[in-house]
């Protein structure tokens, strides 16, 4: 009997963990996957390519020389009309060291005090990585457009999500939608759905490399 496929999902985040596990798994049935917390440790590099591409591939790319393991890796952020498409890559440390979510949607909210709702416009960005030792590198996209609410709401999902109305279920945040209802539009679930029918191939050295 084949042992069950192991990838590495470079990530310490529990709540992007449990999501990017959930949505993997539903197409890639009997997958272990491994966080970084599950794995040897290693040096992580720094995130600072000037794409969510850029970003997802170094973290992919390091996971994958230092486990041997074919790694998957994301890197996703915010991106306001308002503010020209920022905080874009900048997402997770808008308002500086440490990271703090709480923090990043008072300077957010704050930043757009002034903005009328129907210029209010922004939308999540996600890369999502696959690389494969010895193998193929695959990077994909996806994305969920939506609005920056006035204030918090919700207690479901991390980040941006509590400020975030998704085009595609308005009059709620993302993080008032349950687990199924955002992974159904979520700008990860996209990226993913786009990338799981290939994983077999890929894993198994196939495809194209990009």
């Amino acid at each position: 009997m084949a042992e069950a496929p192991r990838i590495h999902l470079a990530s310490r985040n529990a709540k992007k963990l449990a999501e990017l596990e959930r949505i993997l798994t539903e197409h890639l049935p009997g997958v272990a996957v491994l966080g970084l917390d599950d794995v040897a440790g290693y040096d992580e590099p720094v995130e600072d390519a000037a794409t969510f591409a850029g970003n997802a591939l170094l973290k992919a790319r390091a996971g994958a020389a230092a486990t041997g393991l074919p790694t998957l890796a994301d890197d996703s952020g915010l991106c306001v009309d308002a503010l020209n498409e920022m905080p874009g890559v900048l997402s997770a440390r808008w308002s500086g060291p440490p990271k703090d979510d709480a923090r990043n949607n008072r300077l957010l909210l704050d930043q757009l005090s002034d903005v009328p709702d129907d210029r209010r416009g922004a939308h999540f960005r996600c890369a999502v990585a696959l690389v494969v030792p010895g193998g193929v590198e695959q990077v994909v996209e996806g994305r969920m457009d939506g609005r920056i609410a006035r204030e918090p709401r919700g207690t479901g999902g991390f980040g941006y999500d509590v400020l975030f109305e998704a085009d595609e279920r308005p009059g709620a945040t993302t993080a008032e939608l349950t687990v199924a209802e955002k992974d159904a539009i979520s700008h990860r679930g996209k990226a993913l759905r786009e990338l799981a029918p290939r994983l077999p191939g890929l894993l198994a050295g196939r495809g194209e490399e990009r």
